[in-house]
């Protein structure tokens, strides 16, 4: 497991100023009407957003900045982190089959940057390895890349320069390259997100890029739950989810409710009869996966599978004894590590009830491990951990959050007895 070591803080140059509404109002309704020319369905970033171009002679043109950012995962824990013209994830790029574009990248960091657009084929010189293919992108400095788009399918942006620090606070985005022919199957609703891990310390307030695979947050588009976006779709939908991998782990992505298809990658959407029936996918390290679904209703649970990747950091590297009453010791231990909140004697689902009930605080700038409240009491879940919500009524084009579904009579799970020793289930005797 790599050394926690101490992260050497950064300074950088102040978040690019925003554009007027007006402005962004008309690039807005131009990238809308330009999907339309072009056939195809625009993306929806969870929690994020789409970098609006200039048409120059027959060239798309977009400019990232390269900025330190403020960037909040959930309410209670910010951090300085680094992104690309205001975010975290940067803006997701879209883009069609046979584009010529023109990518603009300025720096305003404090050290030397690239970009590489992960699993792209363009010239070597536009690969956006720094020393390799092109020289760094100095502080101060912009460059261009320019190429013509050669295939589709779902992909990443993200620094080939310092990558262990440049990825591990903030640099990374996404870009979608929809195909120039239509699809034969087109999803109703399209959606992306990017995964990743941080170490921000209790206490702290900038990410550790020395902590690789230790007990991190663990981010859908650099939230956390409760505070990533929900999946929204209409009954009888087809709903497709482009996920992106830049952590330092895989990730299981489970979802509740269906067998979803398995239908592309960064090579694209894959012919229909390489497409297979899943209900769990790994996502490697670099990879990407295209999932579709027909939507049908209900709150669907949307989360990696890994059990501590749907939590938030514990904040300390002592150990949790089950069935063993750490209350006493507790405090003892709170006298020299303030904030620390040992495990529940029975389990750790005590955790968030004494959250909720003011019991316990966490130190400066951390996230309780488990969160969220749903219509039948505590979710327990953090991380990477989300909801598809289907709603026979949403209107096309609606993603606003339809609240918490309401299940027809009868097809709610149901107490029986409140006797433990109800019934007599059969047991295996030795």
């Amino acid at each position: 497991m790599p050394s926690r070591r101490q992260f050497i803080g950064i300074t950088g140059a102040s978040a690019l100023a925003a554009a007027a509404p007006t402005r962004l109002q008309a690039e807005a309704a131009r990238s809308n009407n330009d999907s339309q020319t072009q056939g195809y369905r625009p993306v929806r970033t969870l929690n994020g957003w789409t970098l609006p171009y200039t048409l120059k002679d027959g060239v798309k043109e977009f400019h990232l900045r390269a900025e330190e950012i403020d960037h909040e995962f959930a309410p209670g824990t910010q951090a300085k982190c680094w992104g690309y013209n205001g975010s975290t994830p940067g803006p997701t790029i879209e883009v069609v089959e046979g584009d010529q574009v023109r990518i603009l990248v300025t720096n305003a960091l404090p050290e030397h940057t690239t970009i590489h657009w992960h699993g792209i084929i363009l010239p070597s010189g536009m690969d956006g390895v720094g020393g390799l293919s092109q020289p760094q992108i100095r502080p101060g400095e912009t460059y261009a890349y320019e190429f013509e788009v050669q295939q589709h399918g779902t992909h990443m942006y993200h620094p080939h320069a310092d990558e262990m620090t440049q990825i591990a606070v903030g640099l990374m985005g996404m870009l979608v390259i929809h195909p120039k022919q239509p699809e034969a199957k087109p999803a109703d609703r399209d959606y992306c997100f990017m995964l990743h891990n941080w170490a921000v310390h209790p206490g702290t307030y900038r990410p550790d890029p020395s902590v690789l695979v230790d007990f991190d947050l663990w981010t859908f588009n650099s939230k956390v739950f409760p505070a990533i976006d929900p999946v929204v779709a209409r009954t009888g939908e087809r709903v497709r989810l482009r996920v992106a991998n830049l952590s330092m782990w895989n990730h299981p992505i489970h979802l509740h409710g269906t067998q979803y298809q398995v239908t592309g990658s960064d090579g694209g959407r894959w012919p229909e009869r390489q497409w297979r029936a899943e209900t769990t996918e790994i996502v490697g390290v670099g990879q990407t996966r295209d999932i579709e679904f027909i939507a049908t209703p209900g709150d669907w649970a949307l989360h990696c599978h890994f059990s501590h990747h749907t939590m938030n950091a514990m904040g300390h590297d002592i150990p949790n004894t089950l069935g063993v009453d750490q209350s006493g010791i507790g405090r003892e231990i709170q006298n020299v590590i303030p904030g620390y909140m040992p495990m529940g004697k029975n389990g750790m689902a005590e955790h968030q009830r004494h959250i909720n009930m003011g019991h316990m605080r966490g130190p400066k700038n951390t996230l309780p491990m488990a969160a969220g409240v749903g219509p039948h009491g505590n979710i327990e879940m953090g991380g990477m951990f989300t909801m598809v919500k289907v709603r026979d009524d949403i209107a096309p084009g609606d993603y606003s959050d339809p609240g918490w579904y309401k299940a027809p009579p009868g097809t709610t799970a149901y107490r029986v007895s409140s006797d433990p020793n109800f019934g007599n289930p059969p047991r295996r005797r030795t």
